[in-house]
């Protein structure tokens, strides 16, 4: 590679925020999209995301903000989507300018809901970028811990080992480590899945289900991806692998999962609706459970998701909670 690539991040949440900290730890120049005029104009003059991991610190001179996404997508070489599932269709729209020769970066975990597509094949499909320009970040990785500069890990996938690594290589730090995988769908569904896995524990967390039963969910959890992931995508991986267990684990499990804390609502009797209103963050696991189901409904080859439809049943169908996590207890083992 004759020049550095240019990168860019396309949102302003607590992930995108986080990865801009990253990137920012090995680049001269990041550029950064988001919609709001409010927070562009705050960071550049006061140096910090007023919404979102409000305690890292930019260097200014690194950034180059804007609110026009073609703008930002013109001049990068490699774009980092980190928009919320539910929106990014929209954001998309947006777009006018030829993408087809640029690296496309998702850090979405989720499926775009007007397609069904995963944002990957969304892309390919849409804006006909090559699946060897596609690549997807994986975790377990919270933003808040990126924040406090705690040790985290991530996964770069790739069918292109080259761009993988350079990814990688520009988002690795002292207190980040990557690794590279060219399980591009099967990692791109595990970021996916494992938010739908992380409301059923926060379910059952609200309903009061103890420790004992959270380790067998969670056994069970990582069971049902295998199946899944197998039936959409048939290749060799390990499950266990940091980018499906490693995260579905951290996802389940931590104070810092918002798809933990919108599930756990649920169990304590929240519509919805009001839990919705009452996060500030977006449930990426709320979009996915219907596009999961869906999907594997469609698949002529089923896999058996009990934790999936026991979650869709009570999101979707309205049905109690508390009846329907009976009937799961009964499904797992």
């Amino acid at each position: 590679m004759d020049k550095p690539l240019k990168y860019a991040v396309f949102g302003a949440g607590s992930w995108a925020t986080a990865i801009v900290k990253m990137l920012c730890e090995n680049l001269d120049e990041v550029g950064w999209y988001m919609r709001s005029v409010y927070i562009k104009e705050h960071i550049l003059r006061e140096e910090h995301n007023p919404s979102y991991l409000s305690s890292v610190e930019f260097n200014i001179k690194q950034l180059k903000i804007s609110n026009d996404i073609n703008e930002t997508a013109a001049y990068t070489d490699v774009l980092i989507f980190v928009i919320p599932s539910a929106f990014i269709y929209k954001e998309l729209e947006k777009l006018n300018i030829d993408i087809t020769n640029k690296t496309i970066v998702s850090a979405v975990k989720g499926i775009v809901p007007e397609t069904g597509l995963l944002v990957g094949e969304h892309f390919n499909e849409h804006y006909k970028v090559p699946f060897e320009s596609i690549a997807v970040i994986a975790g377990p990785c919270h933003a808040e811990e990126v924040a406090l500069e705690r040790l985290s890990y991530l996964t770069i996938s790739c069918w292109d080992a080259e761009k993988a690594q350079h990814i990688a290589n520009s988002l690795s730090s002292d207190y980040i480590k990557t690794k590279i995988s060219d399980d591009v769908i099967g990692v791109e569904y595990g970021v996916m899945l494992k938010n739908i896995y992380a409301i059923a524990a926060g379910i059952a967390h609200g309903l009061g289900y103890g420790d004992n039963f959270q380790s067998v969910l969670m056994s069970n959890a990582i069971r049902e991806m295998k199946r899944f992931i197998k039936k959409v995508h048939k290749m060799k991986r390990n499950i266990n692998n940091s980018a499906y267990l490693g995260d579905l684990l951290v996802t389940g499990y931590s104070v810092f999962s918002r798809n933990r804390m919108f599930g756990n609502m649920i169990g304590k009797g929240y519509t919805v609706k009001s839990a919705q209103m009452e996060m500030n963050m977006v449930a990426e696991g709320y979009y996915a459970t219907k596009s999961a189901f869906l999907i594997n409904t469609n698949n002529e080859k089923k896999a058996d998701t009990p934790i999936i439809n026991a979650v869709f049943e009570i999101l979707y169908e309205n049905k109690n909670p508390k009846k329907v996590f009976k009937k799961l207890t009964d499904k797992l083992d």
